[in-house]
């Protein structure tokens, strides 16, 4: 069993992450600053509060770097505190991890991809990513992080792995995060307008959360030596693999799952102007994840909406 650390572990995948490692056997340690997770969610775990762009101390078998706003309405609030945690934060756990030996899962973004010139996207795509508009303190956070550990793991040895991940949702998101099916379930629940932006025609690849939790298991597990063959065969230095379902859908045909998920809703849809670089279509091509992890995203979409409703209903 594996000594564990999540940063940002306070938050929506790494609460779900916390309780799915725990109930496997491992020990699970948590850092966070909570600006945006919450201590009750990970209650029983030890808690390192903490800013993880400080020095981070402990031997650790695995770390999983989650640490970093990653909702609009939160990266954007403080821009700088988003770029700096995303650069300086996985610094941080990059220098940790060399010193104690950890294996290391960077939790990167579908971001990096911006607003995508190729579809669906590999991982060999270099994206179309706007530097100086609202989103790029998180989009170009998260591209400098990988940079960082590509130096770190080809200078260095650190064994760290890339996933981006692509839109995920389920239980313990927060209410307020802006997501789009959080925010569409919520306004379904309260009966308020389904807000959708442009014409809701823009696509979005969304996976339930115990689909993802599988990959990171996979992945962190991976030998080191077959991870390295794997991708020094395909011409690629850092292990980055995307992960998300490959199912697409618009924004109005996901509106229009949740509304049929809440029956007694009396919420219609409200269409308002499209935000400055939201990206039109996102879908990841996930053949290599499936040919190094031998994963697939399991959880139908109206199953995996079912669910979350359900614990949305249990919360509010």
């Amino acid at each position: 069993m594996a000594n564990v650390l999540i940063t940002g572990g306070a938050g929506f995948i790494g609460t779900n992450l916390a309780l799915h490692l725990q109930a496997a056997g491992h020990t699970v340690s948590i850092l966070d600053c909570l600006i945006t997770g919450r201590a009750e969610k990970v209650h029983g775990f030890p808690l390192i509060r903490q800013d993880v762009r400080q020095p981070i101390t402990g031997t650790y078998d695995w770390i999983f770097h989650l640490a970093c706003p990653a909702s609009p309405p939160h990266y954007q609030a403080d821009p700088l505190f988003t770029l700096t945690t995303a650069f300086e934060g996985t610094r941080q756990v990059l220098q940790c991890a060399h010193t104690c030996g950890a294996r290391v899962i960077l939790a990167s973004t579908s971001e990096v991809y911006g607003d995508p010139q190729v579809h669906p996207q590999p991982e060999y795509y270099w994206g179309h990513v706007n530097p100086i508009g609202m989103r790029s303190c998180y989009d170009e956070g998260k591209r400098a992080a990988e940079t960082l550990a590509f130096i770190y793991r080809t200078q260095y040895q650190v064994d760290v792995r890339v996933a981006r991940i692509f839109n995920t949702y389920g239980p313990y998101m927060e209410p307020d995060d802006g997501r789009v099916i959080s925010n569409f379930i919520l306004q379904a629940l309260h009966h308020k307008p389904i807000t959708l932006y442009g014409d809701g025609a823009q696509t979005r690849s969304c996976q339930y959360i115990k689909d993802l939790l599988e990959a990171f298991e996979l992945y962190i597990q991976l030998d080191p030596i077959l991870l390295e063959s794997f991708f020094s065969i395909r011409n690629m230095a850092l292990p980055v693999l995307n992960l998300g379902n490959p199912q697409e859908y618009t924004i109005k045909m996901l509106a229009e799952i949740v509304l049929n998920a809440i029956p007694e809703s009396n919420s219609s849809l409200c269409f308002r102007p499209l935000p400055q670089d939201d990206p039109k279509r996102r879908r990841p091509d996930i053949s290599l994840a499936h040919a190094c992890l031998g994963w697939t995203p399991k959880v139908l979409l109206t199953e995996g909406i079912a669910r979350t409703v359900d614990y949305f209903r249990s919360v509010s």
